[in-house]
């Protein structure tokens, strides 16, 4: 069986209904592959191995019975470490959190993905509470990504992120308020959707950012995102924020055409900023070039207020997390990591006036966006200004500053997706974005699934020794 990983949900899914895989083998193999890679990666916080094996085992059961759940059923799948769950503590990397947060529920994410059959292996690491870099003194794992050690994963859905680069994990749950899904999405080569705001409920979620937050799938590639999200996606009653907009079956739509797509590429700030690594834009370029090849019509666009919109995004989450963590930062201010604590701090300084105007930002954004989108269908911009940087070069003050190509998207509240599209300085992935308007996951879905299909880039893994072999 270790021989014999698939690569990806659709693959895993169509091997155990041809009886070439089990659950409870696949369930194992990455268990056991967690067990080799994970002392150098840090992806998890927690493994819920006697959990997992008894779920898988059950999953077999119930489909030799003739009881399918639909194409989960059966598959290894992760959950950042700000997600509860039933039958694992909820840390959010922080010794501040109550171990008896989520009262030992799960999130109805969560909740959806067992109710399709799939195997929840672990916790995975993130930034603390989703927003500060990892502080090491309070000792949570390191996440470190596996295609360079001494580079970032990115945050703050680190953990998924890597346990999805690295074959420890089909699929994983991520969380997004500026970027959190995409970024370690885009650094470890990997697919990360944000849905649009309230496509999945976000209760049973710590909050960040209220107006901003989103749980989204992370995986292999954007058809396994579809599958993902299919299960995710629609209304719960403990959400208030979560619409009931009709939840389409994603996967079916994925027809691998783009003729006619109207994709607009917004040459002004997205491509034209002297940050951005020429090789990592040449890949985007030449991903679009590829689409447009392919019958996508490329129509260049501007997107006004780009620089404002993330600058507003920034602001309202980090005043809205200092109003979730303003008790405990005055009474336990050392038992958050240095990094969260003065982050979070911040907001102390911005007045009522700014929290408002930043708002109007995101109003005035939003009406914009939906003026471009009544003549596109997507948006592609980067996802970062170049491959995943050195631990030892990254500077606080130019993340904060310099241009940033995934916040925008947060403030809108629109879906989005950051797929791979080729490989840049020292071998490391390029990742590009899919935008789409509110509610548009089909389209972004659509676009991001037919480039993969004429490319293999979301199927290669980092050069990490390993005793499995896989397969797509």
């Amino acid at each position: 069986m270790t021989e014999q990983i698939p690569q990806t949900i659709a693959a895993a899914a169509s091997a155990i209904r041809a009886g070439d895989l089990t659950s409870a083998g696949l369930t194992s193999a990455l268990l056991d592959r967690i067990g080799q890679l994970d002392p150098d990666l840090g992806a998890f916080v927690t493994v819920s191995r006697e959990r997992a094996t008894e779920a898988a085992a059950r999953a077999d059961a119930e489909l030799s019975a003739g009881r399918d759940r639909g194409l989960l059923h059966g598959i290894p799948l992760a959950v950042k470490d700000i997600i509860s769950t039933r039958e694992m503590p909820t840390f959010g990397n922080s010794r501040v959190t109550d171990q008896g947060w989520g009262n030992g529920t799960d999130a109805p994410a969560v909740r959806r993905l067992r109710s399709a059959g799939a195997v929840v292996i672990g916790k995975t690491t993130t930034n603390e509470f989703a927003s500060g870099l990892g502080d090491p003194s309070k000792g949570f794992p390191e996440p470190r990504n596996p295609w360079d050690s001494e580079r970032t994963p990115a945050g703050s859905s680190s953990g998924s992120g890597i346990a999805v680069a690295a074959g420890m994990a089909l699929g994983a749950l991520g969380t997004d308020t500026g970027g959190s899904v995409r970024a370690p999405a885009a650094a470890v080569g990997i697919s990360g959707l944000k849905p649009s705001h309230g496509r999945v409920p976000k209760s049973g979620v710590i909050p960040l950012g209220y107006s901003q937050d989103t749980v989204g799938p992370m995986a292999r590639s954007a058809m396994d995102c579809a599958l993902l999200l299919e299960v995710l996606a629609g209304a719960d009653a403990s959400d208030p924020s979560a619409s009931d907009v009709r939840v389409p079956r994603y996967a079916q739509l994925l027809t691998g055409s783009v003729e006619g797509t109207r994709v607009g590429v917004p040459a002004r700030y997205f491509f034209d900023s002297p940050e951005l690594d020429p090789q990592y834009r040449d890949a985007v370029i030449a991903a679009i070039d590829l689409l447009g090849d392919h019958g996508a019509v490329v129509v260049d666009t501007e997107v006004p207020l780009a620089r404002e919109s993330r600058d507003a995004s920034t602001l309202l989450w980090i005043c809205d997390g200092y109003a979730y963590h303003r008790r405990n930062l005055l009474t336990r201010w050392s038992d958050y990591g240095r990094p969260t604590r003065t982050l979070l701090a911040q907001a102390a300084f911005y007045s009522a006036a700014d929290y408002v105007q930043a708002q109007r930002v995101q109003n005035r954004f939003r009406s914009e966006l939906a003026r471009i989108f009544a003549d596109i269908d997507v948006l592609i911009v980067p996802s970062a200004l170049g491959v995943a940087e050195r631990f030892s070069d990254m500077k606080v003050e130019r993340r904060r500053l310099g241009p940033n190509f995934l916040a925008q998207w947060s403030l809108a509240g629109n879906p989005v997706i950051a797929i791979p599209c080729g490989f840049g300085e020292g071998g490391l992935p390029c990742s590009l974005q899919v935008v789409g308007p509110a509610f548009g996951e089909a389209a972004v879905l659509r676009v991001a699934d037919a480039y993969q299909r004429l490319t293999s880039f979301h199927l290669r893994r980092p050069p990490r020794p390993s005793a499995a072999t896989d397969k797509s």
